[in-house]
C-alpha cells in the first residue's frame, strides 16, 4: 500500500535571497529555528538524517540527499519514512525573498494505511509544520540582522 502527497507553501521572507539560501542549506541548524525539526545528524557532505514531528504524535525519520545547492533552486531527495523530494525556490521581491516550498512524497506501511481515513488530518499536520518553518525562518533571519 502506498499514498502520495503534494505540498506547496509560499511566503515572503524579509531577507535577501542569499541569506535565505544560506539558512535553508544549513540543515544541521534547523532545530535551532524550526521547532518541528527535532534532530539533524550529518551523514556526509550532502546527506543528513532528520527527525521531524509536528502536532501529531508521530516522528518521521528521514534521510535528505542534496540534489541542488545552488540558488535560486535548492532541492533534496528524501528517503526513509517518506520517499520523494523537497524543493525551495527563492526569488527576490520587494520586501525580501519570495520563498516557495514544494514537496512530492509517497508513504508506505502504517502511514499509507492511515492516509485512507486520516488524509485531511495528515495534511493539517504538515500545514502546521510549515507554519513553524515560516515563522522560525523569519525569526532566525531577523535575529541575524
Amino acid at each position: 500500500m502506498q499514498a502520495s502527497y503534494s505540498f506547496r507553501a509560499s511566503w515572503v521572507t524579509p531577507a535577501a535571497p542569499s541569506a535565505v539560501a544560506e539558512t535553508v542549506l544549513d540543515l544541521e541548524h534547523y532545530p535551532d529555528w524550526w521547532p518541528q525539526v527535532r534532530a539533524v545528524a550529518r551523514l556526509g557532505p550532502d546527506t543528513a538524517r532528520v527527525l521531524c514531528r509536528s502536532v501529531l504524535p508521530y516522528t518521521l525519520d528521514l534521510v535528505l540527499d542534496a540534489v541542488s545547492r545552488e540558488a535560486p533552486r535548492l532541492e533534496v531527495a528524501v528517503s526513509g519514512d517518506l520517499e520523494g523530494w523537497v524543493r525551495w525556490t527563492l526569488a527576490p521581491v520587494e520586501g525580501g525573498t519570495r520563498t516557495d516550498f514544494e514537496q512530492e512524497v509517497a508513504v508506505t506501511g502504517a502511514l499509507a494505511a492511515a492516509s485512507l481515513v486520516a488524509r485531511p488530518l495528515l495534511r493539517w499536520n504538515h500545514h502546521r509544520m510549515m507554519q513553524g518553518c515560516e515563522e522560525g525562518l523569519r525569526a532566525r533571519l531577523e535575529a541575524v540582522r
